[in-house]
This record gives C-alpha cells, sequence and structure tokens, in this order.
C-alpha cells in the first residue's frame, strides 16, 4: 500500500461536541453484556484526508446534525458519507468520484510519482460488533484504489494493496483461518473489494464466515442512503406522472404525493398532522391533482372549500413539507438503492439532508426536529443533517450534534 495515500490506522478522533446517547430500543445484548444494534448501521465517518478535512472522526446518532460556518466541510461530509455508500452499493469510482481531484486534501502535494490522493472510512455497528472499513483512493495521475481494510475486533479481515502500477489490479488478502491464515487474489483497483467479496469467499471455514458476515454488515450499513435537498423552484410546477419515487431534488413530489395518498391511509394522515403543524394557515389534506396530458399538480386543502396550489406557498412551506414526506416515507417511495438480498426489516434507510435548515423559520425547524427524532427512534431510518447553526437542537434529546471548524 502506498504510504501516501494508505489508510491511517492511527488516525484519533476529533472531539467534537456531542450529548450522551442512550441505548436504541432496536438493539440486541450480547453474551459480554454489550448492546449491539440488530440494524446494521454507521456509527462513525472518518475523513482521515479528504478535502478540507484531515484526521476527522465524526461520530454518528440516529439523528445526527454536522454544524459550522461556511468552509467547514458540511457539505463534503455529506459528499463522503454518500460516496462510501455507493461504493458499498457495488459503483465504481468514475461513477463516484466525477471530480476527484476535488476530493484532494487542501493544499496536499503529490509525491515524486506525481500521486495525489484522499483517505476515508467508517465504522459500521450491528450483529458482528463495530467493523471498519478504510480506503485510500489514488485520484492522480489515475483513479484508482490503492489500499483497503476491512477489520473487526482488531483482526484485519481482508486488506488490498497496490503492487504493481501498471495493472489494473490490487493484490487482496483475506482471512482464513483454514490450512492457510489468508487467501490471496486480486481484485479490480476501481470497485469495492469489501463489496465483492460475497462472490469470492467461500465461507467454508469459520474465518471465512467472519470475513463475510463483516463484509455483509458494512454493506448492508452503507446501502438504502437518500441524499435530499428539496428545491422549491422545481417543486411549484406540474410534474409528469412517472414511477413515484422521490428525486432527491423533490421536483416531482406531486407525482409521489398522487401514489402515496392511495397507497397508505395512516401514513398520509401523519403527514398531513406534520404540515398542519409546520404550513401557515388551515389544512384539511394534501392532495395531487391530475391534469391534462399525463400531468399532475399538488394542493393544500384547506377545509372551507378553498385550495392552494404548492406553487403559491413559501420556500420554507415546500422544505418542510418535503422534507417531512421523506422521513414519512421508505425505501419504496424514495430513489434508493437497498441491498435486495437482505429483509427490508433488517435494512436502515439513512436520509442525507445537506441545508436542512434552509428557509425553515424557526417553528419548521422545531417541528420538523421533532418529526425527525419521533422517526429515528423506532429504527427504520436516520438522518445526517448540515446546518449553520445547530443552537435550536442543542440539548434535544436524541440528536447527535457535531462542531466542524474551518
Amino acid at each position: 500500500m502506498a504510504e501516501s495515500y494508505g489508510p491511517d490506522m492511527r488516525v484519533s478522533p476529533t472531539s467534537p461536541v456531542v450529548p450522551a446517547q442512550s441505548v436504541s430500543p432496536l438493539a440486541v445484548l450480547t453474551q459480554g453484556g454489550e448492546h449491539r444494534p440488530d440494524r446494521p448501521c454507521l456509527t462513525e465517518l472518518r475523513l482521515s484526508a479528504y478535502a478540507v478535512h484531515r484526521r476527522a472522526g465524526l461520530p454518528l446518532g440516529p439523528l445526527t446534525l454536522f454544524a459550522g460556518p461556511s468552509g467547514s466541510g458540511k457539505t463534503s461530509a455529506l459528499r463522503a458519507y454518500e460516496a462510501l455508500a455507493r461504493l458499498g452499493g457495488g459503483a465504481s469510482l468514475a461513477e463516484v468520484f466525477p471530480r476527484p481531484a476535488a476530493c484532494v486534501p487542501d493544499r496536499a502535494r503529490p509525491d515524486a510519482q506525481r500521486r495525489r490522493g484522499f483517505r476515508i472510512g467508517c465504522t459500521a455497528d450491528g450483529p458482528e460488533g463495530p467493523v471498519r472499513l478504510d480506503v485510500a483512493v489514488q485520484a492522480e495521475p489515475e483513479l484508482r484504489i490503492v489500499g483497503e481494510r476491512l477489520t473487526s475486533g482488531g483482526l484485519v479481515l481482508l486488506e488490498t494493496a497496490l503492487r504493481d502500477p501498471s495493472r489494473r489490479a490490487v493484490q487482496a488478502a483475506w482471512h482464513t483461518a483454514g490450512s492457510a491464515p489468508v487467501t490471496r487474489a486480486p481484485l479490480p483497483d476501481d470497485q469495492l473489494g469489501t463489496a465483492l467479496l460475497p462472490l469470492r469467499v467461500a465461507g467454508k471455514t469459520d474465518g471465512q464466515r467472519r470475513v463475510l458476515a463483516a463484509a455483509e454488515q458494512m454493506v448492508v450499513a452503507l446501502r438504502s442512503v437518500f441524499g435530499c435537498d428539496p428545491r422549491p423552484g422545481r417543486m411549484r410546477l406540474p410534474v409528469p406522472t412517472g414511477s413515484g419515487r422521490l428525486l432527491g431534488g423533490c421536483d416531482n413530489l406531486a407525482d409521489v404525493l398522487w401514489r402515496t395518498r392511495a397507497e397508505c391511509g395512516r401514513r398520509h394522515a401523519r403527514l398531513v398532522a406534520a404540515v398542519r403543524a409546520g404550513c401557515a394557515g388551515p389544512v384539511a389534506d394534501v392532495l395531487a391533482e391530475p391534469l391534462s396530458a399525463g400531468r399532475v399538480r399538488a394542493l393544500l386543502d384547506r377545509g372551507d372549500g378553498s385550495r392552494t396550489e404548492l406553487g403559491r406557498l413559501g420556500d420554507g412551506e415546500l422544505r418542510y413539507l418535503a422534507l417531512a414526506l421523506v422521513l414519512l416515507t421508505g425505501p419504496g417511495v424514495l430513489e434508493v438503492d437497498p441491498a435486495g438480498e437482505v429483509p427490508a426489516a433488517m435494512q436502515t434507510l439513512t436520509v442525507l439532508a445537506d441545508n436542512l435548515d434552509r428557509s425553515l423559520d424557526p417553528r419548521q425547524r422545531t417541528e420538523l426536529l421533532q418529526l425527525a427524532v419521533r422517526m429515528c427512534e423506532r429504527g427504520h431510518i436516520r438522518l445526517v443533517g448540515a446546518v449553520s447553526d445547530a443552537s435550536w437542537a442543542a440539548g434535544v434529546e436524541g440528536v447527535t450534534v457535531v462542531h466542524l471548524e474551518p
């Protein structure tokens, strides 16, 4: 593994201000008395050398807010999380990092071979206990993974290294604990080795089964991520009916409402109650109305015979409505890539919400935070949001605030 980019196993986390966390009710008690979540989830994001971040360890709870001024790296932290999620889903480096040079740490100088890169990683907790993944990526002169390490309980389960720069492969070694302690084989240098292990490991020995279990926990924890930043300007317009799956910008909100209102009356009633709490004026219902040429528009039923098109609402109201819908729905409605081979009951949807509080007034912020806390407590959804100032969320039980500095 090239020293310039190799995952730094000695990285110590930063010391962000976070409140004490209680144990999730959706946890299992191990024989040693440890509480472990029964659904795999990320508990730490590590940005060892990424964009503006160096040696950063960011704790993640069921509801986490990255707070800090412009330039502190809130958005880049969310992008790193989403990048790991896409790699965990099997996407290639070129798909995940179309502009890899933007991920290289500020003022990073190339080495003697003119190479520059970045390092990211995470920890996934679950039935197998904490599992760590660290990835070193070369951004220049060629985009490739030059090192990856998957560890659990202090044992290295998978390790890869770039041995021959002329080959588009890394040398991988994974734990076997059979007649040979490790198995060695080449893996592609443009995909995450952890995501490929189920195709390469037979699972014949206890060691191999441990590798597979840890890899599965990491992949399941990373999958089902929905990046969300509602764009009110596009939400105001009628849209064509389509798949009924919400896009990250919530442009097709009317189409999704057309679908969800008919599918689950109880969930729709909760959405109406949330909109009533965060929007001005009376709200009796949230509707979707078909128009000509296969288009649909969204409206608020005021309960007195009048209706208000969503196009007439303010930016804050529209963003609040969209974010409430995201929190009250699931992978079947959102445009996400869940792990199809794993039962839905064992998966957790993670919403990455950049500019979470943008355009929201104090009442809307409070109502949205309370809704998020309630939904995240159930364990099937987690939220990581970026805000400029989290003073309004300080001290709220169930909220982890991570303060970032430029």
